[in-house]
C-alpha cells in the first residue's frame, strides 16, 4: 500500500506586539468636567463668577483693606478669577474646533494650576472667615463694619473654591489614570 504522507512544516508564530500582549489600549470617554467639555465650560464659568462676586462684593466696602487677610482673598480671589477665565477661553475654544485636550502636558498644566489657586483661594477664605467671626461675634463690631458683605464675600469664594477643586480633583483622576 502505496500511501502518500503529508509533510507537516511547522510554521512560526508572528512576535506578540505590545498590543497583543496587554490588549489594546482603550481611551478613555470625556467625563463631564474634564477639560474641553461642556462640564468643564460650566465648572470654569461658576468659579469665575463666584470669584468676580467675592471681589466685587469686598471691593464695595471701604474698610477691607484694613484686614490682612480680607486683602489677601481679594488678591487669591483675583488671581482664581483671571486663571478660571482664561482656562474657559481654552474650553470654548476646544469645544468650538471639537477638540479634545487630553494632552498629557496640558492636562498636567490645568492640574497644578488648580491646585496652587485652588489652595490659594481656600486658605484666604478660611482666614477671611476667621476675621468675619472675630469681627461678628467676639468683638462685637457687625453694626459698625460691614460685616455682612464680608460674610457674603467670604461665602462666595467659598463656593468659588468648591468649584475649583472639583475640577481639580477631575483633573487630577484624569492625570493619574494615563
Amino acid at each position: 500500500m502505496n500511501v502518500s504522507r503529508p509533510a507537516v512544516h511547522p510554521v512560526e508564530a508572528p512576535p506578540l506586539t505590545g498590543a497583543a500582549v496587554h490588549g489594546p489600549r482603550v481611551r478613555m470617554k470625556d467625563v463631564q468636567g474634564m477639560p474641553g467639555t461642556k462640564g468643564g465650560l460650566f465648572l470654569r464659568l461658576s468659579q469665575f463668577i463666584f470669584a468676580i462676586i467675592s471681589v466685587s462684593v469686598m471691593a464695595t466696602t471701604n474698610d477691607f483693606r484694613y484686614a490682612t487677610a480680607f486683602c489677601y482673598l481679594v488678591l487669591a480671589v483675583g488671581l482664581q478669577s483671571l486663571w478660571s477665565l482664561s482656562l474657559a477661553f481654552v474650553d470654548i475654544y476646544a469645544l468650538l474646533v471639537k477638540r479634545s485636550l487630553r494632552s498629557y502636558i496640558v492636562i498636567r498644566l490645568f492640574t497644578i494650576g488648580d491646585g496652587i489657586t485652588s489652595t490659594l483661594t481656600f486658605a484666604a477664605s478660611s482666614a477671611s472667615a476667621g476675621i468675619t467671626v472675630l469681627i461678628d461675634n467676639d468683638l462685637d463690631r457687625c453694626a459698625v463694619s460691614h460685616s455682612t458683605r464680608f460674610e457674603t464675600a467670604t461665602a462666595m469664594a467659598f463656593i468659588s473654591w468648591f468649584a475649583m477643586s472639583l475640577s481639580f480633583l477631575l483633573n487630577f483622576w484624569s492625570l493619574a489614570s494615563r
